[in-house]
């Protein structure tokens, strides 16, 4: 005989989950996976960029003040070479004048007397007066026997009175030779 059982049994019938569902889900599950590694991942190394654009804008904040040293430093050291050059320049200098008076002095005879002396360039422009032309004429001749002066040129000389007395006045141009 052929026994039906028509009542239920003891076991639940479970419902079968299709195994691409399964592998659905576990796929699923280690792409989100994979996204949060990378999603850490990224921001790690966006923190230690950041850290490293930090330390590096410091260190280009120190090399601005360093830069700035150096270009005052160079700035102060052009300065002091021109202030140095310049006294040279005045010590230089300074020997011209002294060695023109001192040659229009000494070569200065008795009877001619000078009234104003202009330099213009190395080029001295000298007025004064004479007692007689042979005293001018003499003036001219030391100074053209100086080492230190040269193109001697007497520009003018007239004949004028002066407190009644008769004087010639002149004027001479040399130029310096040092």
């Amino acid at each position: 005989m052929i026994r039906i059982n028509l009542l239920p049994s003891g076991k639940k019938k479970t419902m079968a989950i299709p195994p691409s569902l399964i592998y659905g889900a576990i796929a699923m599950v280690l792409f989100i996976l994979i996204i949060f590694g990378l999603v850490y991942y990224l921001n790690r190394q966006t923190s230690s960029l950041q850290a490293e654009i930090a330390i590096k804008e410091q260190r280009l904040k120190q090399l601005e003040v360093t830069l700035k040293r150096v270009l005052n430093y160079e700035k102060d050291n052009e300065e002091f070479r021109q202030k140095t050059l310049i006294i040279e320049q005045l010590k230089k200098n300074q020997i011209i004048p002294l060695r023109l008076l001192d040659e229009l002095s000494e070569k200065l005879p008795r009877g001619v007397w000078l009234t104003r002396l202009f330099d213009s360039g190395g080029v001295v422009t000298l007025d004064g007066y004479a007692f007689s032309n042979s005293d001018l004429v003499g003036y001219v001749q030391n100074l053209k026997s100086s080492k230190y002066l040269s193109e001697v040129m007497l520009v003018e000389s007239r004949q004028k009175s002066i407190d009644k007395t008769l004087v010639y006045q002149f004027k001479l141009t040399v130029r310096i030779t040092l």
